[in-house]
């Protein structure tokens, strides 16, 4: 029997803000009892009053509270919680956290911690998908870091190109260089804003691909060695590297490439023995052939949108395959059920280049209806936030989600456009 190989009666949502309120409204449908934690600045959030029970855990900075370790392990430990939900961000994708959790005794609800140690490092994630057969774009992901070895390898790749940081995500640590002369200024800058975010100024070297789409595959495993392709999503409209409008299934795709981009993702998947719910993402060019990218070991912000084409409520299963169940027979033979669109409600302003903003919200008003989750309605709302709660500037500015289902695309364009109005 396995650790996980036991049902899940107390979690611990170690997050904040929709997310923690998104899985909360799942345990409790399956009637598991929430744990919230919390630091001083969210002391009455949305999340703290729907959940069960709530536990501070530090200062309202994340590095004293949300990120800290030690600080989410003892509120598991007092709070008597069997499992830990790390929904995405601060700990989700941390391998030591994790492998932390399960020393304890507890269930980690999201993949081993050496799946995760593995895709932590896009250059190792890289080699590994080189040696599985997924296609890769052409770049340097090794060791040497030098300067000018790291300039030379641009070179060959010929221009323009785009430096990542191995350690980064969310459009930080990379740079677009289109010339040579801008090269090391630009791998500079780079390895500055990764060593600052990530603790590691590592970098990797790909060709840019111009005008390319996004598109990722949600992907599931169990503990039994089976893994699924839950169909893709498109996620190439995107500011500053960031995505803010997803939707599924991929517009304008074939079957054959549909299968193909499932088949990748699987055998991605398969590399590192991989359980619970992934995104492999891949880059594609005008004529269709796709690139991996990364893979992303937790659950991804727009999930909902594969949630409402195929009517699977994905954090249940993220519960039920961490409490050792195995997946449906029938996730080998899912379609799409029409099209869902998600798109990201920030507190940014405009005016100010969309910088983050802070302060009390005085007015919110969501479209009906937004209070309880659904996989079969046509609006939906994940949202963390209330009317007159205060929006801070330690944590990420997105506030919520909002997502319309349709039986066709331009429908749920149209659903989109009335929610928003």
């Amino acid at each position: 029997m396995t650790t996980a190989s036991r049902r899940i009666q107390r979690l611990l949502v170690a997050n904040r803000g929709e997310i923690a309120c998104r899985v909360i409204h799942s345990a409790r449908a399956m009637g598991i009892a929430t744990i919230a934690v919390y630091s001083d600045a969210d002391r009455s959030a949305l999340h703290v009053a729907l959940a069960d029970q709530a536990v501070r855990i530090g200062e309202a900075a994340a590095q004293l509270s949300y990120l800290k370790q030690e600080a989410v392990l003892e509120a598991a430990r007092q709070s008597r919680a069997d499992a830990i939900h790390p929904g995405y961000g601060f700990l989700s994708e941390n391998a030591d956290f994790a492998q932390a959790v399960c020393d304890a005794g507890l269930i980690f609800v999201g993949p081993t911690p050496s799946a995760i140690a593995a895709m932590g490092s896009k250059a190792r994630a890289k080699a590994l998908m080189a040696a599985a057969g997924v296609p890769l774009l052409p770049g340097y992901h090794g060791d040497r870091q030098d300067p000018d070895w790291l300039k030379a390898q641009a070179e060959a790749i010929t221009y323009p190109v785009l430096i990542k940081a191995t350690a980064g995500g969310g459009g930080k640590g990379m740079r677009r260089v289109d010339r040579a002369v801008d090269f090391l200024p630009a791998l500079a800058s780079c390895q500055r804003e990764a060593a600052s975010s990530f603790g590691d100024a590592q970098v990797l070297i790909e060709r840019y691909m111009l005008e390319p789409r996004h598109i990722e595959v949600q992907i599931f495993g169990d503990q039994y060695g089976r893994v699924v392709s839950l169909l893709e999503r498109d996620c190439s409209l995107q500011r500053r590297h960031q995505k803010v409008i997803e939707e599924a299934p991929a517009p304008g795709w074939s079957t054959q490439a549909r299968e193909a981009l499932s088949a990748a993702a699987v055998a991605a998947a398969r590399a590192v023995n991989y359980q619970n719910a992934g995104t492999v993402e891949f880059i594609v060019d005008a004529q269709g052939a796709f690139y991996f990218m990364e893979m992303n070991t937790r659950l991804q912000v727009e999930h909902p949108v594969t949630e409402m084409i195929l009517g699977e409520d994905l954090v249940a299963w993220q519960l039920r395959v961490a409490q050792g169940e195995p997946l449906p027979l029938h996730w080998d033979r899912l379609h799409a059920q029409g099209h869902a669109i998600e798109l990201r409600l920030y507190a940014e302003n405009p005016e100010r280049g969309f910088l983050p903003s802070t302060g009390q919200v005085q007015v919110l008003e969501f479209p009906d209806p937004h209070s309880a989750f659904s996989t079969d309605c046509a609006l939906r709302i994940d949202s963390g936030i209330r009317e007159g709660d205060r929006v801070g500037a330690e944590y990420d500015p997105m506030l919520a989600k909002i997502i319309a289902h349709g039986p066709s695309r331009e429908e749920a364009l149209a659903r989109m456009e009335l929610a928003l109005a």
